[in-house]
């Protein structure tokens, strides 16, 4: 009983260092993920007419927090879906990330809002202790805008409650 009860202990104590050696070991590594839509409506968020951009380009770039130097940075491409998946080498917890829009594949939705209150990019945290366990980061959807609103604009504004004066 006592060499079993010996064993189990040793056996533990030895799967705790494993972890904790593997744990700090290992590198930072996440993923980003999100989404990338042609604002068909120009109201800065997604309707049920916004469409998908397959082929959409986007940056990450992380910047230092005092001096806002670039310490990383990485383009990626939209799929089919209009979705992309950006791999991150190492831990970003003293810089400000944040991914961007670059590039439309439709010169018909090609327009980056310059608005006071447009979302030119979304804010994402790759930091290991953050309290996110996973390693998959989501990004807030970003839009470019359609050149000329949809016809069917005021019909879907309406159905949300928002008024069409002013929007489109």
């Amino acid at each position: 009983m006592a060499r079993s009860l010996q064993a189990v202990i040793l056996l533990t104590t030895a799967l705790c260092f494993f972890y904790l050696h593997t744990s700090v070991r290992a590198d930072a590594h996440f993923f980003v993920e999100g989404q990338v839509y042609c604002d068909t409506c120009r109201v800065q968020f997604i309707t049920r007419v916004s469409e998908f951009l397959p082929g959409a380009k986007v940056r990450l770039e992380c910047r230092d927090r005092d001096g806002g130097r670039l310490t990383y940075s990485i383009e990626g491409e939209t799929d089919q879906a209009g979705s992309y998946k950006l791999p991150v080498e190492g831990d970003h917890e003293a810089e400000v990330c944040e991914v961007r829009l670059i590039k439309s594949p439709r010169p018909d939705c090609s327009e980056i809002s310059q608005g006071a209150f447009a979302r030119r990019s979304a804010r994402i945290s790759l930091a290991s202790n953050n309290g996110i366990v996973s390693k998959d980061r989501l990004a807030n959807p970003l839009g470019f805008l359609k050149t000329d609103s949809l016809s069917d604009c005021p019909e879907v504004l309406k159905e949300l409650g928002i008024l069409p004066t002013g929007l489109i």
